[in-house]
This record gives C-alpha cells, sequence and structure tokens, in this order.
C-alpha cells in the first residue's frame, strides 16, 4: 500500500493504517531526533510526540506531499525544543562519558574506538550553526536524498547543495582545528 493510501485510510479512522505508518517511519524519525538531542531516551520521547502530533494534525497534512519529510519536521522542531533544554542535554553528555568509563570488556576495544571516532565526528558537526548541523545530518545521518531533504527543510534542492556545500567546508574548519586526527578519516 502506498503512503497515500495509508494516509487515506488512516485519516477515515483506519488503526491498521496508523501502524503501517508508525513501522515504516519511526526509526528513521527516532535517528535524526537521536542526531540533534543526542540521547536515546529523549529521542523516543521526541520521536513519539512527533507520532502524537503527526495523528492530531493529520487532517491538515497535505497528501500530494511526501510523508516522511513532514513528520521529520515535526521531530526536528520537537528535538530542538528538547535540545535547548540544557539540563537534560548536559545529562545525557554526563551518562555518555560515564558510559564509556564502565566498559571495560576484553575484546571491545576496537567497537570502542569506532565509537568515540563517530562520537567526536558528531561533536564536531555539533560545533557548527543549526542550519548546517540540520543539512549534514539530513545528507549523511539519514542518508536522505537531496529531494526529500529540501522538502524536510521546505527550501529549493538547490539550496540543500549550497547549504551542504558551506556546512561540509565549515565542518573542515573544526576538524583541522579541533581534530585534526579525524581529518584523515573523513576529509578525504
Amino acid at each position: 500500500m502506498s503512503d497515500t493510501d495509508l494516509i487515506r485510510s488512516a485519516r477515515s479512522g483506519d488503526p491498521a493504517a496508523w501502524e503501517a505508518i508508525l513501522t515504516e517511519h519511526y526509526q528513521p524519525v527516532f535517528r535524526l531526533a537521536y542526531l540533534i538531542v543526542g540521547d536515546p531516551d529523549d529521542a523516543d520521547d521526541v520521536a513519539q510526540e512527533a507520532f502524537i502530533r503527526a495523528h492530531r494534525y493529520f487532517r491538515r497534512y497535505d497528501e500530494t506531499r511526501p510523508l516522511r519529510p513532514w513528520l521529520f519536521s515535526i521531530a526536528a522542531n520537537l528535538a530542538r525544543n528538547r535540545r535547548r533544554s540544557l539540563g537534560r542535554y548536559y545529562a545525557a553528555v554526563r551518562r555518555l562519558f560515564r558510559q564509556r568509563e564502565t566498559q571495560t570488556k576484553p575484546g571491545i576495544e576496537a567497537r570502542m574506538a569506532a565509537r568515540l571516532e563517530s562520537h567526536r565526528l558528531w561533536q564536531a558537526v555539533r560545533q557548527l550553526p543549526e542550519d548546517d548541523q540540520n543539512v549534514i545530518y539530513l545528507r549523511f545521518f539519514l542518508e536522505l536524498p537531496v529531494k526529500e531533504a529540501a522538502e524536510t527543510l521546505d527550501v529549493a534542492p538547490g539550496t540543500v547543495k549550497s547549504r551542504l556545500s558551506r556546512a561540509l567546508e565549515r565542518l573542515r574548519t573544526v576538524i583541522g582545528d579541533q581534530y585534526p586526527d579525524l581529518e584523515a578519516e573523513f576529509l578525504q
């Protein structure tokens, strides 16, 4: 069943259609929320709230447009609001460092090194302006095509390309200045 058919069925009150929408789109919405808030529990809360709001305002949704960018817009707005709550953000950072300190099982060194490298790249991205972060998250972390990223950001595809180019240039500067060991891996 296509998104359009699912949307029509969900609007008419079919719980199975709404469940199918949730099943198909929950993980990408969660991942976007996680990239913005940085904590899986907060990201799960944001994703759930995004779907609650989407359900509440579903009748207003323009079914001629793709569903995922609309859901991403809702989730991104909620996640940014959540991130602005500094107490939760700093608590998530503290939990992450505590978790890394307590993991001492043999054989996980390589996995931990990869996670640390990914985390450091994510930290570098987090130092960019919010618009730069968003375009990088959508294109590289969520691997959205330019068209879907443009719909999510409510801009033209050419704008996504130009923003991405500028964002990557700024990211190169941040990595070069603060994370030079990541240069060889991510800026080839």
